[in-house]
């Protein structure tokens, strides 16, 4: 799935200068200098998914953007940046949508100074993949969501796939498990059931099916946190295709 092109957002002189002057580097990015109607306009950037960055006071972005905030996991990176061009903000999405890796990439492209205020982030983070699916599912459907949902330097730090118990010899995971060389981790749905108000979404669907209210997310949340014993986050809300659903969950372990 392609990534929605960056908005660089100016409103004055000085930022507008920044931006073609020294941003013109940023690939699958483009500039806007005053857009109007502003809030209109930047929130419908937001709203698609746009990676946004703020060449404009906190305050600004804040009050815009406030209106169509939603979450965490789904919400698109958003940065802050003086007109300067002395610092470079991570505001929104920060573990989740990436924005902290795109406020490093453009702190070191310009030498400003990246301040990040969110908790760990020195730290190496654990991912978890949870995947659910049906009864004979092909391998192929389950790689097809990787490679469509997950990057390949995220693919590198997961350290374990989870799943719902009857799935434990279900060929397709077995096997997945076994090329990636990754545990394979099954929970009761009794268990997942502990963690379905973390869930993105609550299916009554899956519950008549198998007992719980979701399999890829509830399993990754609790397989993190019994790693770290630290908070579990949603990185990847649940994603499905005719066969398989997956998910990715990150977790970070006490310093």
């Amino acid at each position: 799935m392609a990534t929605p092109e960056a908005i660089i957002i100016s409103l004055t002189n000085h930022g507008y200068r920044l931006a073609q002057q020294q941003l013109y580097p940023l690939k699958n990015a483009r500039h806007v200098h005053k857009p109007k109607p502003f809030a209109a306009t930047i929130q419908q950037y937001f709203i698609a998914k746009h990676p946004l960055l703020f060449i404009t006071a906190t305050g600004i972005a804040v009050r815009c953007l406030a209106p169509v905030i939603k979450h965490k996991a789904s919400d698109p990176p958003v940065l802050v940046m003086d007109e300067q061009g002395q610092f470079v903000i991570p505001l929104l999405s920060g573990h989740e949508g990436g924005a902290n890796e795109w406020a490093r990439e453009i702190s070191a492209l310009i030498k400003a100074q990246l301040v990040i205020t969110t908790a760990s982030a020195w730290q190496q983070p654990v991912y978890v993949l949870g995947i659910g699916c049906d009864k004979g599912c092909p391998e192929t459907y389950l790689q097809s969501l990787i490679d469509q949902h997950i990057s390949a330097e995220q693919l590198k730090r997961v350290v374990a796939i989870a799943s719902i118990d009857l799935k434990q010899h279900e060929p397709a995971l077995v096997s997945l498990s076994k090329r990636l060389d990754l545990p394979f981790v099954c929970y009761s749905a009794k268990n997942l059931n502990t963690v379905a108000e973390q869930l993105s979404y609550k299916s009554d669907i899956v519950y008549r099916e198998v007992g719980c209210y979701g399999v890829a997310e509830a399993a990754a949340l609790i397989h993190a946190h019994e790693l770290t014993q630290q908070n579990a986050e949603l990185v990847l809300i649940k994603q499905k295709n005719k066969r398989a659903t997956c998910a990715l969950v990150r977790s970070y372990p006490m310093m």
